[in-house]
């Protein structure tokens, strides 16, 4: 099916559907018909972002409410609320403007809270840097109210970890939990207000970083030493280049884009950086990339592609070569035709081994398969976390399921995922 054609055509009755969706244990038929329903909104949806039309989806009443999640899912409100050349709905159209209207509110209380820990920064002799979507708008490339942040991402020097951890008791925040890449505090007064997208009174999480990098899926990839500044200050530094905050949300992307978690703001916003940087930029990504396997740009195509496919010709063609060239065959052709909607969150079934086309030799293919069967302690610690954070939804929380369980339920059925359950759930219950 084209994008922008009628999702009711696929076979789904708007709110008999929506009802089983909401049930607890979803029957199966109803999830084959949210897959295709989210499977569908979501393609019309990038593209209409980044190519915008002059006629709006024939979509139900339902189908608008589930486009509603997707929006959210993708962080992609504020950016539809001006990027769109038709209007939809009243009820799309009040989501979108709302969401524009909380994500500008909550980045002001973000700013001032970002001087609250430059002034901290100063007084302690610690140096931090605001990370991707606080940097963006440092630099002009969003304005207040176009891009969410649902938390504030910073990096500190790893002699500095601890330092800047008790910096942050000090202003009044506790940590909630850790994980391999970052601790997560959050203030005692703050608390969630709503259940779908942003909201201005929503609490700000502060994930406190020391090095930046990701595991893809096995082999760690680490640029810490590109965006840390060469001649850092006390208080919040900026990127030590245009580049360094590109090869930082290229490698974020991908590390997303593993766990089939991107999203389309994360396209947009390498996108938008892209149209602003010049040939010295380029340069710099490119000397990046002449280092060894492991730091080069082989990481670099899979979310590259992605991004000229939804979002036009930004990176230049020989930066996709170089990316392409150090690129593994079977990621590179898995990428060839890999959507959005099976990259991300939008994707509603767990997968047994997302990642596995990321492995770079048999060896570490049959490792990371191994790792998926049976987890180690850090998997198995970080699936802790999940279960306290997550709502439960699709017949109890999934990541509470023991490894024996949850081979045994994905052995008899597909089974629905979490992360895009809750959205279209929430969504649904506002719509009634």
């Amino acid at each position: 099916m084209s994008p922008g054609g009628s999702i009711t055509a696929l076979g789904y009755s708007g709110a008999d559907d929506a009802a089983g969706w909401m049930a607890d244990r979803p029957s199966r038929r109803s999830l084959r018909k949210l897959y295709v329903a989210l499977r569908e909104i979501t393609e019309t949806l990038a593209h209409e972002l980044g190519n915008p039309t002059t006629i709006a989806p024939q979509w139900s009443r339902t189908d608008w409410t589930l486009a509603c999640a997707v929006a959210a899912i993708h962080g992609v409100s504020p950016l539809l609320a001006d990027g769109l050349r038709w209007e939809g709905p009243a009820q799309w159209r009040r989501f979108l403007i709302g969401q524009r209207a909380h994500t500008a509110a909550r980045f002001q209380r973000i700013q001032g809270l970002m001087q609250e820990i430059d002034d901290c920064g100063r007084r302690e002799g610690i140096a931090l840097v605001p990370l991707k979507g606080a940097a963006l708008h440092t630099q002009g490339i969003y304005a207040a109210g176009q891009r969410p942040m649902s938390d504030l991402d910073l990096l500190v020097e790893e002699a500095q970890y601890e330092h800047a951890a008790g910096a942050l008791s000090r202003l009044g925040f506790r940590e909630t939990h850790r994980t391999w890449k970052h601790r997560v505090f959050l203030r005692d007064c703050e608390a969630e207000s709503a259940a779908l997208g942003e909201h201005a009174a929503n609490a700000i999480k502060i994930e406190l970083h020391p090095r930046i990098r990701e595991i893809l899926p096995l082999r760690a990839v680490d640029v810490s030493a590109a965006v840390w500044p060469q001649a850092p200050q006390p208080g919040l530094n900026p990127y030590p280049s245009k580049a360094a905050l590109f090869i930082h949300l290229v490698l974020h992307a991908a590390g997303v884009a593993v766990m089939r978690q991107i999203r389309l703001l994360h396209l947009h916003d390498i996108a938008r950086l892209s149209a602003r940087m010049s040939e010295e930029d380029w340069e710099e990504v490119l000397q990046h990339g002449s280092g060894t396997a492991d730091v080069g740009l082989w990481w670099a195509y899979p979310p590259l592609t992605l991004v000229q496919r939804y979002c036009g010709s930004c990176v230049p063609e020989h930066v996709l070569v170089r990316a392409a060239s150090g690129c593994h065959w079977m990621l590179r052709r898995s990428y060839r035709s890999r959507t959005l909607a099976r990259t991300s969150i939008s994707h509603l079934w767990v997968t047994a081994f997302p990642g596995i086309e990321w492995a770079r030799s048999p060896h570490e293919l049959l490792r990371y398969a191994a790792r998926r069967l049976v987890p180690n302690s850090r998997i198995r610690a970080e699936r802790k976390v999940d279960a306290a954070v997550q709502p439960r939804v699709s017949g109890g929380a999934w990541a509470e399921l023991s490894q024996t369980r949850r081979t045994l339920r994905w052995i008899t059925a597909r089974q629905a995922r979490t992360p895009t359950l809750q959205p279209v759930r929430a969504a649904l219950r506002g719509a009634r």
